[in-house]
């Protein structure tokens, strides 16, 4: 994602070339339940097939108003998003989409409760979406262009899709549609049976859009609002270069067995969110600032998913290694500590049987490894749950309730909300967002943002 000041990325300057076939061991995309080979790229590519070689335009609107009712109580959202996606067959298996998204914000041009920089930031930005060229090739089939590679996929949370960027300007709030920061980048496929494999080349990476400090969800626990000189001392995120050697690559391979739907993946790449370093400045009025920067990381992962009647089962776990994290310690001089991580989870999804709707639980953990949580300076808890709760009434009305806690210290999500569908292709909610904890918790630092907000969207 860049906003309308930003430089744009550079075009891809050529595809991954494939050498060997990595051994297959299974497939955790998105779907909850094993599936045949694909019949076409489109289904390979998660995409519905195109009845015809006309281009096809689709998209939505969405207004989302929001009001922080915390104290300070204020407006904190207004947004409308324009996205319009149009898809198309240039022939001989050649197939094409392009996408963008505007979104206007007019709290942040007439506020005065939000830093300049953050108003500048969020009050109009344009998004490219999905831009991409399909074709096969000896056997395999390619996309090149900006695409979303989804490898993971749990409720409200982000583990094994380690690929994504993500615009955080509204933390983990929007759906995953609106977040996803699709990445310039090659992608192989080759399905053979039950199993495929996937390789990805990622020449110029995209990162997660954090905002600017003093918005409401800056990544390090601020006051709000956030005064002016506080501000300061955070400075603008340090991008890697543009190079070839710090591009990101990676592969993920999948097949069945006995019925369960196996995936293993590995990235190397620069993480998506930066890490804060410390830096002496030896000006006494403004001793320190703090700088983000993004660390060279791998990461590798597996996951499953396993259908039993009615139910899924589906799991996540991933180790990382090569990130830092800020710590508070004053003895490290750049205020950062080494640690590799494992990340997993597990969720379980039941549909009701008499009425229309679900429910999913989930257990999750982070282990810090190489010395432990006690340094790290944002907690994330030592264990965490989460249930979601989805049911339809009358055909129209369809209450939601999503909770997430962390114990030991991470905080804790809740997020009731009520959609009413009375209108083709449209639906209008109300929902309030709630967040508990400590101020260094990964949910906690957000607890003076409570907020009640609406939704309307409309898809063509």
């Amino acid at each position: 994602m860049w906003h309308v000041h930003s430089r744009l990325k550079p075009l891809l300057q050529g595809i991954l070339v494939l050498g060997m076939l990595f051994p297959i061991i299974g497939n955790a995309q998105t779907a909850p339940t094993a599936k045949e080979t694909p019949a076409s790229r489109d289904a390979l590519f998660g995409d519905a097939p195109a009845e015809s070689q006309d281009a096809k335009l689709s998209g939505f609107y969405e207004f989302t108003p929001a009001y922080t009712y915390a104290d300070p109580k204020h407006w904190s959202r207004a947004v409308s998003r324009l996205a319009v996606d149009a898809r198309g067959d240039l022939g001989s298996g050649v197939k094409w989409k392009l996408g963008a998204r505007v979104d206007v914000d007019p709290v942040y041009m007439g506020s005065n409760f939000y830093l300049q920089d953050v108003k500048e930031n969020q009050r109009v930005t344009a998004i490219w979406r999905e831009n991409y060229l399909d074709f096969d090739a000896g056997g395999w089939d390619f996309r090149v262009g900006a695409q979303n590679i989804v490898w993971g996929d749990v409720v409200g949370l982000f583990f094994a899709d380690v690929v994504s960027a993500r615009d955080l300007r509204d933390f983990l709030l929007p759906s995953f549609d609106v977040i996803r920061i699709p990445q310039w980048a090659a992608r192989a496929e080759y399905s053979t049976g039950d199993s495929h494999v996937e390789l990805v080349w990622v020449p110029v990476q995209a990162f997660d859009n954090i905002g600017k400090p003093g918005s409401d969800f800056y990544p390090a626990p601020l006051p709000s609002p956030t005064p002016s000189n506080v501000a300061a001392v955070f400075q603008n995120p340090d991008r890697p270069s543009s190079s070839l050697g710090n591009s990101a690559y990676g592969f993920r391979a999948n097949t069945l067995v006995g019925g369960w739907d196996i995936a293993g993946f590995y990235y190397r790449s620069f993480s998506s969110s930066p890490t804060f370093y410390r830096e002496l400045t030896g000006v006494a009025s403004q001793p320190l600032t703090y700088q983000p920067r993004y660390d060279r990381i791998w990461q590798a992962g597996a996951t499953f998913n396993k259908d039993f009647g009615s139910m899924v089962l589906h799991g996540e776990a991933v180790y990382g290694s090569g990130q830092n994290y800020a710590t508070l310690d004053s003895a490290p001089p750049n205020g950062v500590v080494s640690r590799s991580t494992v990340d997993w989870i597990a969720s379980l999804d039941v549909p009701f049987s008499e009425i229309e709707g679900r429910t999913n639980f989930q257990v999750f953990q982070r282990i810090y490894l190489d010395g432990g949580d006690d340094a790290v300076a944002l907690k994330s808890g030592s264990l965490g749950v989460s249930a979601f709760v989805s049911a339809k009434f009358g055909g129209v009305w369809e209450p939601q309730l999503l909770w997430i806690q962390t114990f030991g210290g991470g905080g804790g999500l809740v997020r009731p909300r009520i959609n009413w569908a009375g209108i083709k292709n449209a639906t209008f909610s109300l929902g309030v967002d709630i967040f508990t904890g400590a101020n260094n918790g990964y949910f906690g630092r957000y607890n003076e943002r409570d907020r009640i907000y609406g939704e309307v969207r409309y898809s063509f």
